[in-house]
């Protein structure tokens, strides 16, 4: 990796794996030509393992981070220190390098799902369920609490906190208000994946979200749709979690 700053500009990027997907280099490119903010530039750091990290950290140029999908959580043993949300989430999305070169993690994800949930309800839903036990379910579960609405986890390997796939029938989903999809399935360039669940209980009472916003309506949300469910992709939450990403980037120690 070259350390240096392109065009004496200084280094903001986004750390996961295969993320191509992401639009969060495209949305920091816009922001930066419509305000006219030149000092700045946000570039993708596609890692292959979270080994590869350090790297990152030794170079003086980048001033801060966003993270995503597999190493919300397989990072935080690199940090610090972490603030905030990610402190009881267990989740990081975001970093900024102090003066010092100290790393420290925050969670921005929280921000921006509350922030499009409740843009997207006229009332607060009773109950949801989360598909996915990663690190942005962790994030979306915080901010279910925080309101006080009921979840469960659902996941291929069942444990104390969730449920099994299987374990799901048409009564179930019937009888849940909201459903969250935070695993990957259904990103480009796989937009035929979708979460295995019966939804011929979902009906025009439902409420389905998913974090997945390439391509913006994911297979999971048409089907959703096809059955008269309100929908609601993750662009927004990108949007808002961005924005409050950049607030913490420039805030002074």
């Amino acid at each position: 990796m070259e350390k240096h700053k392109p065009n004496g500009r200084k280094r903001l990027g986004l750390v996961g794996k295969d993320i191509n997907y992401s639009f969060s280099k495209g949305y920091f490119a816009k922001k930066f030509e419509e305000e006219n903010i030149t000092a700045y530039s946000y570039e993708n750091f596609d890692l292959e393992s979270i080994d590869l990290f350090p790297s990152l950290l030794q170079d003086s140029s980048i001033m801060g981070l966003n993270v995503t999908i597999p190493y919300k959580e397989l990072i935080l043993p690199y940090l610090d220190d972490v603030q905030g949300d990610a402190a009881n989430i267990g989740a990081v999305n975001t970093i900024r390098f102090d003066q010092n070169r100290r790393a420290i993690g925050f969670n921005t994800d929280t921000f921006g799902f509350e922030k499009a949930l409740l843009e997207m309800v006229s009332q607060i839903p009773k109950n949801a369920l989360i598909l996915g036990t990663g690190g942005a379910s962790k994030a979306v579960a915080y901010v279910l609490s925080k309101n006080n609405i009921s979840y469960s986890y659902v996941s291929r390997s069942p444990g104390t906190e969730n449920i099994s796939y299987d374990a799901l029938d048409e009564i179930k989903i019937a009888t849940t208000s909201l459903i969250i999809n935070c695993t990957p399935l259904g990103t480009f360039p796989n937009v035929g994946g979708v979460p295995d669940i019966p939804y011929e209980g979902i009906n025009n009472k439902h409420l389905l979200f998913d974090l997945v916003y390439n391509p913006p309506k994911s297979k999971f949300l048409k089907l959703g749709e096809q059955k008269g469910a309100q929908i609601q992709n993750g662009l927004a939450m990108l949007h808002y979690q961005a924005e409050r990403s950049w607030e913490i980037w420039h805030r002074q120690e």
